[in-house]
């Protein structure tokens, strides 16, 4: 899959993970709740549901059963159905408010809504950046969204987003956030995460970085230095909704970190003092990139020259204000590799990004004989 397309699906693909309990709990809140979590199972789901716990909350799912099934505490509520037409478990239950985490498709938030519409007081809908396009600058919230030019959106299925190259995700997730809107005027929250990191990423995205830079040696290193990265912890990005949830909060957030400007360059010197590591990084620029055909297999890093730096430049102002806060990346880099060597000795040696060993060691042979 293109990388350029693959930021795309972040919050949409349900990517399936075995996480632990997150590490800040704070204090319960004295006015509880009652969520209800669409989804709940996958990457930044588990986290909502056991930070929404420790906070004294009382917590639903719903989802297939088919994702880890028994692994969330005992005292939630598990409710079985399906976003393709079985939300019976749904109706004539109320809950204070909804997070819908797995969306892609306006029909599946029209569904629930027509369900769930006078049972639940405010709805939160997990989008994403994608629903600005490509842009060399960063927009803020009050950003224009891309507009979708099929036929029929709620005909649209997963199978034929997947088959467009994931062309149609933004436009989707654009029109899924105004569908919230229209069934709860006033009631919406949306939250734009951007690349989604952390323990439990199945994509692998970032995980790359931190086991190639801890087995050392030397590593090429993609641009330069000063290059915009931006991420978002999981359990940032969990904990920081349940909160948003707890404050009544509406209207529409970026929400990705760090607070303040990271560079690929301090990116990596982070990751490998948090490993111990003796990598040595080789900046290979862009162009060549290009011309050795493997600009599209760097993870996270996009190049400040292309089409999609917007992504790696969002104004987060608006979130910072609102309390979203972010870990150290030394923190995620030692709990996504804990994580990652706690998974099957296969799936260890079969990453899903990146670039493989032997054709790194290949492009900087060929990067230093052309430096000669």
């Amino acid at each position: 899959m293109d990388r350029r397309r693959f930021i795309k699906i972040s919050t949409a693909s349900a990517l399936a993970s075995r996480v632990t309990a997150t590490s800040l709990f704070a204090e319960k809140t004295p006015t509880p709740m009652s969520i209800l979590i669409l989804g709940g199972t996958g990457f930044t789901g588990p986290y909502q549901v056991r930070y929404a716990l420790s906070r004294g909350h009382k917590v639903t799912t719903f989802n297939r059963g088919k994702t880890h099934p028994g692994e969330l505490p005992a005292e939630v509520e598990q409710l079985v159905g399906d976003r393709n037409g079985n939300l019976d478990a749904l109706k004539n239950r109320q809950w204070d408010v909804v997070i819908d985490n797995p969306t892609t498709l306006p029909a599946w938030v029209r569904d629930a809504a027509q369900v769930l519409k006078g049972n639940v007081d405010r709805y939160i809908f997990i989008s994403t950046i994608s629903v600005y396009g490509e842009s060399k600058q960063g927009p803020d919230e009050n950003a224009p969204t891309e507009k979708y030019e099929g036929a029929d959106p709620y005909k649209e299925t997963i199978e034929a987003v997947r088959a467009s190259g994931f062309k149609t995700y933004g436009p989707l997730k654009a029109l899924s956030e105004r569908e919230a809107e229209k069934w709860f005027p006033g009631k919406t929250l949306i939250i734009r995460p951007g690349y989604i990191v952390g323990p439990g990423d199945e994509s692998d995205r970032f995980t790359y970085l931190p086991v190639r830079v801890e087995r050392g040696g030397e590593v090429l290193a993609p641009g330069t230095p000063n290059d915009p990265i931006q991420i978002i912890d999981a359990r940032d990005l969990a904990e920081w909704t349940i909160r948003m949830v707890e404050q009544g909060t509406t209207g529409s957030f970026n929400a990705v970190g760090p607070k303040s400007k990271l560079g690929m360059g301090r990116m990596l010197d982070d990751i490998k003092k948090a490993t111990n590591s003796n990598a040595r990084f080789t900046w290979v620029d862009d162009k060549f990139l290009t011309s050795e055909k493997i600009i599209d297999d760097i993870p996270i890093w996009t190049s400040p020259h292309g089409p999609e730096i917007g992504y790696s430049t969002m104004n987060i102002n608006k979130a910072v204000s609102k309390g979203l806060t972010f870990r150290s990346l030394s923190d995620t880099t030692r709990a996504t590799l804990d994580w990652f060597r706690k998974q099957p000795a296969d799936r260890q040696a079969k990453m899903r990004a990146g670039i493989k060993p032997e054709r790194e060691a290949e492009v900087l042979a060929v990067w230093h004989a052309s430096r000669k």
